[in-house]
């Protein structure tokens, strides 16, 4: 008994399958950041001021900026009273996170620690860092309360 042979459909490749893939992990980055619940920050690593490309929600609600405020400006502009040094040393240093204090849009002093990372493109070159805040602000105030009834406790 003979087999016989069926013609086979040549299978067509996938359009742009790199593309897709990397337009869909994009997606799921951008849906991943934007529902994190801790404010985060994207900075452009090749502009010199360290310009704000992206803030998910957190970051507005905290801070107060809506997004179309705070792109495009300097984060020492937006947090630290324009103290580009500042952001300067701490995108230079080793360690890569902080206790500082920044202002919101409404003035206010917020107690934060920022925790920076770097991001570099396939061809090695540093292009964003991502700062990630978490607010620090209960702390401060129970450590200072906490200073208070240290000094109540040792006058005489």
């Amino acid at each position: 008994m003979a087999s016989v042979l069926k013609p086979v459909k040549p299978v067509k490749p996938e359009p742009a399958p790199a593309l897709y893939r990397l337009l869909s992990d994009s997606a799921l980055s951008r849906a991943a950041l934007g529902a994190c619940g801790f404010p985060l920050a994207m900075l452009d690593a090749r502009s010199a001021a360290r310009t704000v490309t992206y803030v998910n929600a957190a970051f507005e609600g905290f801070f107060g900026y809506r997004a179309d405020e705070a792109l495009g400006r300097p984060l020492a502009t937006l947090l630290f009273n324009g103290d580009e040094p500042l952001v300067h040393r701490l995108l230079a240093a080793s360690s890569s996170r902080w206790k500082l204090r920044a202002r919101g849009k409404d003035g206010a002093v917020r107690h934060v620690e920022i925790s920076l990372g770097a991001v570099h493109g396939a061809d090695g070159q540093l292009t964003h860092w991502i700062a990630a805040f978490s607010d620090r602000s209960e702390v401060e105030k129970l450590r200072s309360e906490l200073d208070g009834l240290k000094s109540l406790a040792a006058a005489p």
